[in-house]
């Protein structure tokens, strides 16, 4: 879980994730909405895959990127459950 907020704690890597709420996209589609370097938003997505939090299948010559609700569902039941184990 731990790896979870630390991808979850940096602000670039919150926006990718809001940018793919929208739609899939590739690395260089997620790298256009940013002023940082292909290779840094590729860490971030690096980063964001390892925690969980987004897929990626390669089609053709390009990657796509999804976002993996899943995990974010268990995080958001974990701190529901805290806060009920609090009673």
């Amino acid at each position: 879980m731990n790896i979870i907020f630390k991808a979850l704690n940096d602000p670039t890597r919150r926006e990718i994730l809001d940018l793919l709420k929208e739609k899939n996209l590739t690395a260089g589609e997620i790298a256009d909405q940013f002023n940082i370097s292909k290779p840094s938003i590729s860490h971030h997505l690096d980063l964001l895959r390892q925690a969980g939090l987004v897929v990626s299948v390669k089609e053709g010559q390009y990657i796509y990127y999804s976002i993996n609700t899943t995990v974010m569902d268990e995080v958001v039941k974990w701190i529901i459950n805290l806060n009920t184990n609090k009673k």
